[in-house]
């Protein structure tokens, strides 16, 4: 675990954003499979297949806003300690809110373990860049 400690800025920005990247392409493989599994035509949809495109579109929301936020910090040598909790945080906050919103369409724990850790991490990477901002 030392090398992540000693990654620079821009190292562990491309790190996170690579692992983020991964969980975009595990989601677009997991609708495809649904779609196949529900035999689903392309343009077409019925309840259980909609389920499944929110999941991935949920993450379409918020994933690449926050992609480019990390590589702000990045751009801006925040430590990479800092970069990596960010990263971290909304990597598992986006596996967990899919896979509760997977699993059902009502209340999850996943969905509320994951909601709150991506807002989390927009407060932090808001508030990290807007600091740097105007205090460098």
């Amino acid at each position: 675990m030392d090398f992540l400690t000693t990654m620079s800025s821009a190292q562990a920005a491309a790190m996170n954003i690579g692992l983020l990247v991964l969980v975009m392409l595990g989601l677009k493989f997991y609708v495809g499979g649904q779609r196949g599994k529900l035999k689903v035509p392309s343009g077409e949809t019925t309840p259980e297949f909609s389920r499944a495109t929110r999941v991935q579109l949920n993450a379409v929301e918020d994933v690449p806003v926050l992609m480019a936020g990390i590589v702000a910090l990045g751009m801006l040598g925040m430590p990479a300690w800092y970069i990596h909790m960010c990263g971290l945080v909304l990597f598992v906050s986006r596996l967990l809110h899919a896979i509760g919103l997977a699993g059902s369409s009502g209340f999850s724990i996943g969905r509320l373990v994951g909601t709150i850790g991506t807002m989390a991490t927009y407060l932090a990477i808001a508030g990290a860049l807007l600091v740097h901002a105007f205090l460098n």
